[in-house]
């Protein structure tokens, strides 16, 4: 598995070589590393991640409403008896949304839900990972109220 280090480089030579603008390139490098997940795993990968700690000031980078709806853009046409792994990055947001998410993901996944946690899911994002069947912590992970 790849390091930030590593990542970073194939993102710059990616985008040298094939003359892409940040973004595109940043997606494709993303979805090429989802995919590797997911099939090393066999199962469904969301990844749910904020900017929180590069863009402290910038709203709508925390669980809210609206994000139901692109779960529910994500979740169609997967094949839920596969399970869902959810990778979460956040610092939180509102608790009614939270809940909302984790009714919605529960209903379609059943008990079948991994939460993974690279760096940090705080507050609801803490809540979110544990309405999970079971999380993934590395060395360097935490999730906290």
């Amino acid at each position: 598995m790849s390091n930030w280090h590593d990542i970073l480089n194939e993102l710059n030579e990616h985008q040298q070589r094939h003359n892409q603008a940040a973004a595109q390139t940043m997606d494709l490098v993303r979805r090429k590393y989802l995919a590797q997940l997911s099939s090393l795993t066999g199962r469904n990968t969301i990844a749910y991640y904020s900017g929180f700690l590069t863009k402290p000031n910038v709203d709508g980078i925390d669980i809210n409403d609206d994000d139901i709806n692109a779960f529910m853009a994500c979740i169609h046409g997967m094949d839920r008896d596969k399970g869902l792994d959810l990778i979460l990055h956040t610092p939180g947001g509102a608790i009614a949304a939270t809940e909302a998410l984790s009714n919605y993901l529960r209903q379609m996944f059943k008990e079948n839900i991994r939460a993974i946690v690279p760096q940090i899911a705080m507050s609801a994002g803490t809540m979110l990972s544990l309405s999970c069947k079971s999380i993934v912590l590395g060395k360097q992970s935490h999730i906290q109220r």
